[in-house]
């Protein structure tokens, strides 16, 4: 069973045209279980604790606001619109393999769209809060893109089963999800978006996805 889980990891990430830099990667990636490290590098999808959709992205484009491509809550686990990819602040001495501690700043990739999760000071288009949208490409990232990890509890280093919240750094809004839903650009998808307040419906846990081992320190 093992050896099948790996296959399908190692498929996933030459078919997805991940980003190996390290030339273990590959070799050592896995499915998430209990208490693993998530590394930078790791393609994961990301689980609202309360609704338990997954954050999600796809190229339909917000018909309001920014007019840039719209982020949602799915409910379905079977969606390849669901993956991301956990890169560090650009210009930092972060790379892939390396842990992510507390209070570090991260970029969320879209894995189909290579676009950024990004927000702004655009309303969402249901609740009026402030709009979680994707931006950019693999040579476009600004500080829209920049989320704060923020780990509940004692935890030093974020793991797969830690409840985590993730705040903008140039709103200050935390990423937030509700049972409200859409009825036209993603029908019955949950809307996402920014709040500055820390609520119950801002907590989410990593869930599915291919987590990247550590890289050992030469």
């Amino acid at each position: 069973m093992a050896i099948g889980i790996l296959g399908f990891g190692l498929f996933f990430l030459l078919t997805t045209g991940f980003d190996t830099d390290s030339p273990s990667s590959a070799s050592a990636a896995s499915f998430s279980s209990q208490n693993v490290e998530i590394t930078y590098g790791t393609v994961l999808k990301l689980m609202h604790e309360k609704t338990k959709v997954r954050l999600h992205s796809h190229e339909v484009p917000y018909g309001s606001g920014s007019g840039q491509q719209s982020v949602t809550g799915f409910p379905s686990v079977d969606d390849s619109n669901s993956y991301w990819i956990v890169r560090p602040e650009p210009d930092t001495s972060a790379k892939q393999g390396d842990t992510i501690p507390d209070g570090a700043i991260i970029r969320l990739q879209h894995m189909r769209t290579r676009k950024w999760l990004h927000s702004h000071l655009y309303a969402s288009p249901i609740s009026g809060n402030l709009e979680i949208s994707c931006f950019g490409g693999e040579s476009e990232s600004d500080t829209g893109d920049y989320w704060r990890l923020v780990i509940e509890g004692n935890g030093k280093t974020w793991k797969q089963d830690q409840r985590i919240r993730l705040q903008h750094i140039d709103t200050s809004g935390y990423l937030h999800s509700h049972d409200k839903k859409y009825s036209r650009i993603a029908g019955g998808q949950q809307e996402v978006c920014g709040i500055r307040e820390k609520r119950a419906g801002n907590v989410w846990l990593a869930a599915e996805g291919v987590y990247l081992p550590i890289t050992e320190s030469k």
